[in-house]
């Protein structure tokens, strides 16, 4: 029996020249999320921050046929309670018309293989409430709800006014 290939999803890691479409991807999730007014990423702060001399964030992208159809944005975290990093996905986006294919599985996995060969304790996401598609996606891997741990964030001015306190 013979595979073709082109009909499998592959997943890379990105390269400098994927900012335009890592910034692209960035807008269209937020797009999707209802967010696109929030997002400020340029295509100089994906420079910075995934290829700078110091990469504070990786990103994989998922091809099908050769075309780039999603990503996966992530950083390391620590978990004291563990003794161990783990992987905080920030942003995981596969374009519409090509939901179904597998590409966010194949991230996922990616970032999975990841944690294993690494030994890292944990790989943890957030998803919108209202997101029931990809809660119903991420239920069907094993992947479990915290719902006893509250989000908490400080940003824009109530950031810059606690460090200047």
């Amino acid at each position: 029996m013979s595979v073709n290939l082109e009909k499998r999803v592959k997943v890379r890691v990105a390269t400098p020249a994927d900012i335009p479409l890592i910034v692209s991807f960035v807008r269209e999730l937020a797009e999707y999320e209802r967010l696109l007014h929030e997002v400020e990423m340029t295509e100089a702060d994906a420079r910075r921050d995934l290829f700078g001399e110091n990469p504070r964030c990786f990103c994989d992208i998922a091809e099908h046929g050769g075309k780039p159809v999603g990503f996966a944005l992530w950083f390391y975290s620590y978990s004291t309670f563990r003794g161990r990093a783990g992987i905080y996905l920030e942003d995981l986006f596969v374009r519409e018309e090509a939901r179904g294919l597998g590409a966010g599985k194949a991230l996922l996995q990616r970032l999975a293989e990841r944690c294993v060969d690494a030994d890292l304790g944990r790989l943890e996401w957030a998803v919108l409430n209202w997101n029931t598609p990809s809660i119903e996606f991420y239920d069907s891997l094993g992947a479990t709800r915290k719902d006893d741990w509250t989000v908490r964030r400080l940003d824009g001015e109530a950031l810059r006014r606690l460090a200047g306190a």
